[in-house]
């Protein structure tokens, strides 16, 4: 029994030092473990940890750290400094991920198996948080992952990894108006990221329901009324984003609090929580987290993360520091994950990069990796997520942009406006005229966009003939009734 005992400090031992890349002092570990080893015991744990090669001393005397993992020079390695990505073997102490596959970076998705390459950390992390639940340490915020932040001095993501961001993201050189790639494939990526994002939530919508949802209404057969609100929300959110005035939209609480309410509408318990920061303490189901409950403190720090996130200057770094520390604070009494998600897209859309949709993200990674920050405040493992997604997204949108003609987000507004204007005019006879278009259209078309229907509407009628009048629910007699009856009137047009 008591070497029982000795096992399980020794493990809660390596995991704390996990946590830190750094390492720690004998005096600091002692205060990880808030005293529930004695200076003694430890340090005979630690002797225990050195002598199995779980763990390894750095420095000397007053300096001397203990740090995770076999030395360096055991493995032909050098040592970890930092946040980022990084390589190297996982230490066999480790307890095995859920599934071998798992360690390897391949992941099980609905469409099939995907790989994402791992760092040695994030495989470590991945090994952790597919421990049960009862076998990993509650864990509380912690305020200094926050606090010891500086925008521009500290960065989860490597200068190396931004520049491939960058050049995957924005392959054109020309200087363009912020948004104009997201506005490009707005069509795409709002079911895309509509889709994604609700499946990350454990939505059973399919792509194929989603974009018949979000195009004609149609909603799926069999699905909860949950899903087919969660994919609607989806749709109003990512419209604000990409639709609305630049002037507004940004990492300000006008905007987070307005991505809240849209994302949360009808899903709430307490409707009145939609679109407020947190009042009340929340758990975590699947984890050992405990977010903070004291509303001051995350007013507080919600506050600190808009304006961290707002001075930093690189959009990559911004968007992901938003997906780390918004879900980890958890403001909001749900929704949080999706505010995050959407909120990293700001930078993205500001700086006319390819937007990140989530295609193809496995779930399994994505909630491990959040998990990773939750439990271990590490980001490897989601850092790894968020490059890869990222990389999938490119490949994805920058084929679109580049050789397809993306659908008329005008014309698919007011499509039906179209069709009864033209069906109604063809039907009287008539010759159509700017004045005639405004006089139909302006039940079912918003003031503002009349002068563009008017001119949509008349590029329409020059291009109409026998082949292409289904679109607008006219037979052939009627069409030829028309056309005749303007020719005889005016043989010369």
């Amino acid at each position: 029994m008591p070497k029982r005992v000795t096992e399980t400090e020794l493990q809660r031992i390596a995991d704390v030092l996990l946590r830190h890349t750094a390492g720690l002092s004998l005096l600091q570990l002692q205060r990880e473990l808030r005293g529930s080893i004695t200076r003694r015991t430890l340090s005979r744990r630690i002797s225990d940890l050195l002598a199995a090669d779980r763990i390894h001393r750095c420095g000397e005397a007053r300096s001397t750290r203990y740090v995770h993992g076999p030395a360096p020079t055991a493995l032909g390695l050098k040592p970890l400094q930092g946040k980022g990505r990084a390589s190297g073997a996982p230490p066999a102490t480790i307890a095995p991920p859920r599934k071998a596959a798992e360690s390897a970076g391949q992941f099980e998705t609905p469409e099939g198996v995907v790989t994402i390459e791992l760092s040695s950390i994030a495989r470590e992390i991945l090994a952790y948080v597919s421990r049960p639940v009862a076998a990993r340490t509650p864990r509380g915020y912690e305020r200094n992952l926050l606090d010891d932040y500086v925008p521009n001095k500290n960065a989860y993501i490597r200068d190396k990894i931004k520049v491939h961001l960058h050049k995957i993201g924005k392959p054109i050189e020309a200087q363009r108006a912020a948004g104009t790639f997201a506005h490009d494939i707005l069509s795409r990526f709002l079911i895309d990221l509509s889709w994604a994002s609700s499946r990350l939530e454990g939505n059973t919508y399919s792509r194929l329901d989603t974009e018949r949802l979000i195009q004609f209404g149609q909603e799926a057969e069999g699905k909860d009324a949950k899903e087919t609100q969660m994919i609607l929300n989806h749709k109003k959110a990512i419209e604000l984003l990409v639709e609305d005035s630049a002037d507004n939209i940004g990492i300000n609480r006008f905007t987070l609090l307005n991505l809240h309410a849209l994302l949360s509408e009808n899903l709430m318990a307490d409707p009145e929580a939609s679109g407020r920061l947190r009042r009340r303490p929340v758990d975590i189901t699947g984890s050992v987290y405990i977010p903070p409950a004291i509303p001051q403190v995350i007013e507080e720090y919600f506050s600190l993360i808009l304006s961290k996130a707002g001075s930093i200057g690189d959009p990559f770094e911004k968007a992901f520091f938003l997906m780390v520390h918004l879900p980890y604070l958890q403001p909001f009494e749900d929704v949080n994950k999706r505010v995050s998600r959407l909120a990293a897209n700001i930078p993205l859309i500001r700086a006319d990069l390819c937007p990140l949709s989530f295609v193809d993200v496995p779930e399994r990674a994505y909630i491990a990796g959040t998990l990773g920050v939750y439990e271990m405040t590490r980001v490897d493992l989601l850092l790894d997520v968020f490059v890869w997604a990222y990389e999938r997204s490119c490949q994805r949108y920058v084929v679109v942009r580049d050789s397809v003609a993306e659908p008329d987000r005008f014309r698919m507004r007011y499509r039906e406006a179209l069709t009864d204007v033209m069906r109604q005019i063809v039907l009287e006879k008539k010759r159509p005229t700017d004045e005639d278009i405004r006089v139909l259209a302006q039940r079912n078309v918003e003031f503002r966009d009349l002068s563009s229907f008017v001119k949509l509407a008349m590029q329409e009628f020059q291009r109409l003939n026998e082949f292409n009048i289904a679109r607008y629910r006219l037979h052939l007699s009627e069409y030829r009734a028309w056309y005749n009856a303007l020719h005889s009137a005016h043989p010369e047009s």
